[in-house]
């Protein structure tokens, strides 16, 4: 047997990144939640950057290997990013209100979100 196609093989290692960064975004969520009493949409978006960043530095390394410059990759990483962050609150700040506990919610937020920052990632950043 050989190796997994191209695609599929940055897939999977974009899945472990992925998990990397996310659990980043919830051990932070639920530590400013639980531990500092902050409101779910403000910790997530906190949580968030902080998982963004941890995606960010894997991703370039790991997924896609990418020798572009640090600086024009990272704008573009940070910018689709934000609007990733901004889905993110937005979802889980609406099913919040709809009465969902945060976590569930954030469940679900991360995964509609997960969508929009692989194409992000492998279209325009590390293309």
């Amino acid at each position: 047997m050989g190796s997994p196609p191209p695609f599929l093989a940055q897939i999977a290692r974009f899945t472990v990144v992925g998990i990397a960064a996310t659990a980043s975004h919830y051990v932070v969520l639920i530590a400013l939640v639980e531990l500092a009493r902050m409101g779910p949409v403000l910790a997530t978006t906190i949580g968030y950057a902080i998982g963004t960043t941890v995606s960010y530095v894997l991703n370039r390394r790991f997924t896609f290997k990418s020798d572009a410059p640090v600086a024009s990759s990272f704008l573009k990483f940070a910018t689709l990013y934000a609007i990733g962050a901004v889905l993110n609150g937005a979802i889980l700040g609406y099913l919040v209100a709809q009465g969902l506990w945060y976590i569930a919610a954030q469940v679900i937020a991360t995964g509609i979100v997960l969508v929009w920052n692989f194409l992000s990632a492998r279209f325009v950043v590390f293309r």
